[in-house]
């Protein structure tokens, strides 16, 4: 009975008895004849092709139609399925009560409208509930049935190739031909399918008529019509005999398909044609026609970048005054601008946004950009502007030379910004904005990193503290309890029992020996690497006792506290490709050895999991602007000595994808290229896969000075005259330390650009004989830039011999290969990177090598921890200091972040704040919310 009322419904309803002359004059008549059925099943079959072909091209598609249906007609439903079902399309039917409210209705669009899974949209809802506020609840891209305001706006401006046209509208024109000079009255058709039905007809040369049933007019226009469109159901006391002979009508009522309307047959001087079947057929196409759409959106989009205007003044202003200066576009316009998807950036306030990691799946075909390194000479304690070149430089790229580009910066930790450095946003006219955001929490990262590892810390003491007092049974029973009567491991130690060789998945099946391998860890308490973190700078916390309480049963030992970006969850977080690679990672963190000399993990404390959902948000990278309006990547912090020093290798993945094979993207490694370049190539490059087009080899006159023998530069402290006046011999003594650095570059294989950063107190001679002495070395180019005063103008010289240098032939290679030993890693780097004759490894260090390489960590590559402010051990040694034996203090090792880290003597982890620290000038405004006194 179903399928006969539904082959009924979808028939064309047209009265069989009505001579020639009479039939339906005007209607379009399908090639082949059989009206309103040839014609949907001809739609039909033609996007039916048209999605065969996309799901060749794209073979993971699974289109999905999902359809809101208010009313119990369940046959309306079926018919949806089955041209679904024919097209082959996956359709999803959410049934609401009928009597459903708009909100309860509206609520369920948006619900759909951010599912990844639906493509298309689609209301079938009683009359009452094609209210403005439901229709245009529905996202634009996903509105099938095109009923938006959005939609039918491109349709009235005639941008037909950017919308969808309502599937009753198309089926009525669908039937109708040569209608110039016509008039067609659309009765009880208002709405939105009213308003595109006029407005179609109109262009088709049509004479256009608009009146209720009610209208009192209502006779004469129907007898004047030449085509009467009926969108509602007739009144009773409306006689057909109205209606001319010869007349066409087509009925779009909604309750066509229900079988609810009734014309009867007593009149035969009209023809009545449904167009049922037909708007379903052309919904079908309509999302197929969306499938064509999003595809394309899916792809990679030309940057469509609206840059912001700087005025520079002189002299320049402090940095939070011209940051607060300029007016940031809203971030989810800087989104779109550089191609991102509305459902792949989680916003953040105005200014700062997530974006998600689904963006490299989208994007995977998409070749990458060009991929520049800023590094910098051996600097002083002030900074020589690696973060103000990086910024600067795309600045000039973007805004001024119109190529593509995106800076990545690591995210600062809050210690140094109320300590003694301030914030890292760079500074002058090259800045990340607002500074106070970026310098200040930013989206969380540091504090989901913080969490995760104090709560690693919080497992590992406890976990000694419970086995210390508790018999293997009791142990067992409390690690594997039984839960609403049912004992089962979690995964996670389904896991450690396979680790163990026990291949045993209920609990009550263990021997006892088996519970005491899987209950012990038997952490050695003096062997525990895993320490707790705070991003403050905090000297007092650099050692501590822990478990005074008495509660703790008399389970004390000393302790200390690092800086949050020390932790080598920050580590991990910088060096990941995924969010499975950094569950992986986290799980393989060592954080002791047992009582037998062998490593103890996360993983074997059961904590993986809960680590990685406290990260899963910070593993996405933030974005953010420069003062010229160019994205920035902001994304992890790690430290520069004790790891790696680098911004995150997704967010330069992602990037590398934005900008498009001609773009740039920038990332800056911590300290000088003897350190910072050095574990950038070494170590984030073999985690990345990434291959750098050109390193930017920052320099200034200051530094260049004080290595030719110039007095000390301390913090806070004014510089001596002989870094204030003109001393060229002083500086060509002190290019001996970029000449170094060049050659450092040079073993990498990769085209090198000197920038030299200037200052108001460097003379043109000085600045001069810089950039000689660096192309007689093997730059590329040296170009001096004046970005700090000027913003990206200012180092339009450097972005262009950045474009040029880019193209030149690289043969980039590694510094040695890691299934050397560790000893002759370390050596290699000492010997060929920093200049020393020899390394001496203490006995604690050879004692440790020896013990990595006994639990299999001998293949890692090597993170060496030492001075930034020399090529050797010892800050005082300035220039090239040569003949110097490196000694290796002791070794240790990030095992989850993927690298061994010798400390070339002592090494803080922990920095302390100085007597005058930066918190005595950050004010806040109670009336404006502005913060003060950030630099």
């Amino acid at each position: 009975m179903r399928t006969a009322a539904l082959r009924r419904c979808l028939a064309p309803a047209l009265p069989a008895a009505l001579p020639p002359s009479r039939r339906l004059c005007g209607l379009r008549q399908p090639r082949g004849g059989g009206g309103e059925a040839a014609a949907a099943r001809k739609i039909t079959e033609n996007a039916k092709k048209s999605l065969a072909s996309l799901k060749r091209e794209n073979p993971r598609l699974e289109p999905t139609l999902a359809i809101i249906q208010a009313r119990n007609d369940h046959l309306i439903q079926e018919i949806n399925k089955e041209f679904a079902k024919e097209v082959g399309l996956r359709v999803i039917h959410i049934c609401l009560p009928e009597g459903s409210s708009k909100h309860e209705i509206v609520n369920e669009i948006l619900r759909l409208n951010e599912d990844p899974n639906v493509q298309g949209l689609a209301l079938d809802l009683p009359e009452s509930l094609y209210s403005s506020k439901v229709l245009n609840a529905v996202k634009p891209e996903k509105d099938v049935d095109g009923l938006s305001d959005v939609n039918l706006g491109r349709l009235v401006r005639g941008d037909a190739d950017d919308c969808l046209v309502p599937p009753t509208a198309s089926a009525v024109m669908e039937l109708l031909e040569d209608l110039g000079g016509k008039t067609v009255l659309l009765v009880g058709a208002g709405g939105v399918v009213g308003a595109a039905l006029q407005c179609m007809l109109q262009r088709e040369g049509a004479a256009t008529l608009s009146c209720r049933w009610k209208a009192p007019q209502l006779q004469t226009k129907l007898h004047h019509a030449d085509v009467v469109v009926v969108g509602s159901a007739k009144p009773d006391d409306v006689p057909v005999s109205w209606i001319k002979p010869g007349t066409t009508i087509i009925n779009c009522s909604h309750d066509l398909l229900s079988e609810k309307h009734s014309y009867g047959q007593e009149n035969n001087h009209a023809a009545e044609n449904a167009v049922g079947s037909l708007a379903i057929a052309m919904r079908m196409q309509n999302m197929v026609k969306n499938m064509e759409r999003w595809i394309q959106s899916q792809q990679y989009r030309k940057w469509d970048l609206r840059c912001l205007k700087l005025q520079p003044l002189s002299p320049v202003p402090s940095d939070i005054e011209i940051s607060r200066a300029q007016s940031p576009k809203a971030v989810d316009v800087l989104a779109k601008e550089i191609g991102l998807l509305t459902d792949e950036v989680e916003i953040y306030g105005q200014t700062k946004a997530k974006v998600r990691l689904s963006l490299l799946e989208r994007l995977k075909d998409q070749p990458d950009g060009k991929y520049v390194l800023v590094a910098g000479i051996t600097p002083t304690p002030l900074g020589e502007g690696k973060s103000t070149v990086t910024i600067g430089l795309v600045q000039a790229l973007t805004a001024h030379l119109n190529i593509n580009s995106f800076a990545c910066l690591r995210q600062p930790s809050q210690g140094p910004t109320f300590g003694v450095k301030g914030g890292a946003a760079g500074g002058g006219y090259a800045q990340v904005i607002p500074m106070e955001e970026f310098n200040l929490h930013l989206t969380g990262d540091i504090h989901a990193i913080t969490a995760a590892n104090n709560l690693l810390a919080a497992a590992i003491d406890a976990r000694i503290l419970h086995e210390n007092t508790q018999s293997d049974k009791a142990l067992y029973n409390r690690l594997v309890p039984v839960v609403n009567g049912v004992r089962g491991f979690s995964a996670i130690q389904l896991a450690r029992l396979r680790r163990l060789g026990i291949n045993k998945t209920d609990p009550g099946t263990l021997t006892e020996e088996e519970i005491s391998k899987f209950a012990r860890l038997d952490i050695d308490p003096s062997t525990i690497t895993w320490q707790r973190v705070v991003d403050t700078n905090d000297r007092f916390l650099r050692k501590i006792t822990v478990g005074q309480a008495n509660t703790e049963k008399g389970f004390v030992r000393q302790a200390q506290f690092d800086i949050a970006v020390a932790s080598e969850i920050m580590a991990i977080l910088a060096l990941t490709t995924s969010l499975q690679d950094m569950k992986e990672r986290l799980g393989k963190m060592v954080v002791a050895n047992d009582k037998k000399g062998q490593p103890v993990t996360a993983e074997d404390l059961g904590v993986t999991g809960a680590l990685a959902v406290l990260m899963k948000d910070a593993i996405k990278p933030t974005l953010m602007q420069t003062l010229e309006g160019t994205p920035v990547f902001v994304h992890a912090g790690p430290f520069a000595n004790i790891a790696h020093g680098n911004s995150s290798v997704l967010a330069d993945k992602i990037a590398l994808k934005l900008v498009g094979e001609k773009g740039f993207v920038v990332t800056e490694a911590g300290f000088g290229a003897d350190i910072g370049m050095e574990k950038f190539f070494n170590i984030k490059c073999r985690a990345s896969g990434l291959v750098p087009s050109v390193v930017v080899l920052v320099a200034t006159v200051r530094a260049l000075k004080m290595h030719g023998g110039g007095p000390n530069v301390s913090a806070g402290a004014p510089l001596k005259k002989e870094y204030t006046e003109e001393n060229l011999q002083l500086v060509a003594d002190g290019c001996c330390n970029l000449q170094k650095q060049i050659q450092i570059t040079q073993l990498f294989g990769v085209p090198v650009v000197v920038a030299l950063n200037v200052f108001k107190t460097d003379s043109p001679a000085e600045v001069d004989l810089v950039c000689k002495i660096a192309k007689q070395s093997g730059a590329f180019d040296a170009v001096p830039c004046n970005h700090w005063s000027a913003g990206g103008r200012g180092a339009v010289k450097l972005a262009q011999a950045v474009e040029k240098a880019a193209n030149q032939k690289n043969s980039f290679k590694y510094l040695y290969n890691l299934e050397l030993p560790i000893v002759e890693k370390i050596r290699i780097i000492a010997q060929k990177v920093y200049g020393a004759q020899d390394i001496e490894l203490s006995p604690a260090a050879q004692s440790q090598v020896d013990c990595y390489t006994r639990q299999g960590f001998g293949n890692l590559p090597i993170c060496m921890a030492k001075t930034h402010l020399s090529l050797s051990h010892q800050p005082e040694r300035k220039g090239v200091p040569t003949g110097f034996i490196l000694p290796i203090s002791d070794v240790r090792a990030s095992i989850g972040a993927g690298f061994i880290y010798p400390l070339v003597g002592t090494m803080s982890t922990m920095p302390g704040l100085p007597t005058r620290p930066c918190f005595y000038d950050i004010d806040l405004d109670p009336v404006t919310e502005q913060v003060k006194g950030l630099f």
